[in-house]
C-alpha cells in the first residue's frame, strides 16, 4: 500500500477536540506517528483533513430496487461526500432478515462499493413485528446492528423479547421513536402551516410517546439502544433524563432535520417530504443546540433514494425520503458557518460518536487508527445541481441551493477513492 504524508493540513481531531495545522502520516492503510520512508508527500495547502464520515442509516436499494440505488452508485456518492463507512439499513425487498440475505449484501458491497459498508439486519422477520430474527446468527454473519427502521414494532411483548435477546448478545438495537398510530398517513408536522396547506399532519408528541415506550423497555431489558432520529424539543428532555439515569442510550438526527424546517415544504415540494416530517424552526434550533452540547450524539444522512415516479406525485401521496450521501458534509457545515457549533464537535457527531457506538476504530486521527480520511475546503461556495450527483436517484431538497464546503479527496484504508490522485 502507498505511504502518504499529508503536509500543511488543518487537522480536525474530534477525539482531542482540537483543530491545528500540522502533518499526518499513513502507512499500510493505517495512521502512523512518523513519516514513512519514501512516502508520497501531499501538500494540503491549508485545507481541512478529518476522519472520514461514519454514516449510520443510509439506504442502498439492493436487493429489490436496484434502479433506485446500487452499492456501486451509493459507494461513489459516499466517496464524493467524504463518507468512508456506510452503515446500511435493512428495509430492502426482501428485508435483510436472514444470514443468507446478509451474505448477499456483504458480497455485493465488497464487489461494488469503494467505501466500507456495514449492513444492519432487521429486528423481526420481514420487519413485520411478529417474530424475532435469528439475532445470534445474523450478528455472527456481520450485522452491525438490528432495526426494523420505520416499521415500528407495536407488540410490546415481541419487542421486549427482542431487546432481551439482543442484550444477552451485546447487540445494538436501533429504534425509530414514533407512535405508529398517531403518525400513520402523516405528511407534515401539525400546526398552522400544515393546516393552511391542507396536509395530513402528526403532532410532535408522537415522537415523545414513541421514545417514552422505547426507553421504558430499555430500562427493563438493559439493551444497548440508539434512537435513529430525535427531532423535537419535547423528546430531547426525555432523552436527557434517560442518559442521566445511566441507560445505555444514544441518539441521532438526520441532516435534513438539522438544517431544514417545515416551511421549506413551500409549494408542496415533495423533495422535502421526509420521515418524520420536517419540524418547526424552534424544534430545529433546539436540536442544533443538542448536537453542540452532545445530547444528540450522531448526525446521519438517512439517505433514502426515491425515483422520479415516487416523488412526482401530490405531496400527500409522494414517497418519503431524500438522498444525502453527497450533501451531508456541506449541509452540516451550514451550522458551523452559522456559528452554532465548532468544527471538532461537528466531526465528533459525524465520525467519532458513530464509530464508538458501533465499536469501530474509525473516527479519529490517532496512530493505529484506519486511514479513512476526508480532505475538504469548508469555505468553497457552490450551487448544487442534482443532475451532477453520483446517486442513481436525484431526490435532494438541496437542488439549486447555495452551499459551502467541497470535498477535495477521500481515502479508505489509505487508498484514494475520490479526488485527483
Amino acid at each position: 500500500m502507498t505511504a502518504i504524508s499529508f503536509r500543511n493540513a488543518r487537522l480536525i481531531d474530534p477525539e482531542k477536540g482540537s483543530i491545528e495545522t500540522g502533518e499526518l502520516h499513513v502507512a499500510d492503510g493505517m495512521i502512523v506517528d512518523s513519516a514513512p520512508k519514501g512516502a508520497e508527500v501531499l501538500d494540503c495547502a491549508g485545507l481541512c483533513l478529518a476522519p472520514g464520515i461514519v454514516d449510520i442509516g443510509a439506504k442502498v436499494s439492493e436487493p429489490g430496487e436496484r434502479h433506485k440505488e446500487s452499492f456501486r452508485s451509493a459507494g461513489l456518492a459516499a466517496a464524493a461526500g467524504g463518507v468512508t463507512t456506510m452503515v446500511t439499513r435493512p428495509d430492502t425487498d426482501p428485508a435483510i432478515d436472514t444470514p443468507e440475505t446478509l451474505e448477499f449484501v456483504n458480497r455485493r458491497a465488497n464487489e461494488a462499493a469503494p467505501v466500507r459498508v456495514l449492513p444492519m439486519a432487521a429486528l423481526t422477520k420481514g420487519r413485520a413485528g411478529r417474530a424475532m430474527v435469528e439475532i445470534g446468527f445474523l450478528k455472527d454473519a456481520g450485522a452491525a446492528a438490528f432495526t426494523d427502521c420505520d416499521a415500528v414494532v407495536t407488540d410490546n411483548k415481541v419487542l421486549s423479547r427482542c431487546l432481551t435477546y439482543a442484550r444477552s448478545l451485546g447487540a445494538l438495537v436501533i429504534g425509530h421513536p414514533q407512535d405508529p398510530g398517531l403518525s400513520a398517513g402523516a405528511a407534515a408536522t401539525s400546526g398552522k402551516f400544515a393546516s393552511l396547506r391542507g396536509l395530513p399532519a402528526v403532532s410532535p408528541m408522537a415522537e415523545r410517546m414513541g421514545l417514552d415506550r422505547d426507553l421504558a423497555l430499555v430500562e427493563m431489558t438493559g439493551v444497548r439502544y440508539h434512537a435513529d432520529q430525535i427531532t423535537t424539543a419535547r423528546a430531547l428532555r426525555r432523552l436527557a433524563r434517560a442518559k442521566d439515569a445511566g441507560l445505555d442510550v444514544t441518539a441521532g438526527i438526520s441532516i435534513h432535520h438539522l438544517t431544514l424546517n417545515e416551511l421549506d415544504v413551500g409549494d408542496y415540494r415533495t423533495f422535502f417530504k421526509v420521515k418524520p416530517p420536517l419540524r418547526s424552526e424552534d424544534d430545529r434550533l433546539a436540536c442544533v443546540e443538542a448536537v453542540a452540547s452532545g445530547l444528540i450524539d450522531v448526525i446521519s444522512s438517512m439517505h433514502t433514494p426515491q425515483d422520479e415516479e415516487s416523488k412526482r406525485l401530490p405531496f400527500e401521496e409522494a414517497a418519503s425520503g431524500a438522498v444525502a450521501l453527497e450533501t451531508l458534509l456541506p449541509a452540516a457545515l451550514r451550522i458551523y458557518h452559522a456559528g452554532a457549533i465548532d468544527m471538532p464537535s461537528l466531526f465528533r457527531a459525524l465520525t467519532l460518536n458513530p464509530a464508538n457506538r458501533l465499536g469501530l476504530k474509525q473516527g479519529r486521527l490517532s496512530p493505529g487508527a484506519p486511514a479513512d480520511l476526508v480532505l475538504f475546503d469548508p469555505d468553497a461556495p457552490f450551487v448544487l445541481d442534482r443532475a451532477t450527483l453520483q446517486s442513481k436517484s436525484k431526490n435532494t431538497p438541496f437542488d439549486g441551493a447555495r452551499m459551502q464546503g467541497k470535498v477535495r479527496g477521500t481515502w479508505v484504508g489509505g487508498t484514494r477513492v475520490f479526488g485527483e490522485s
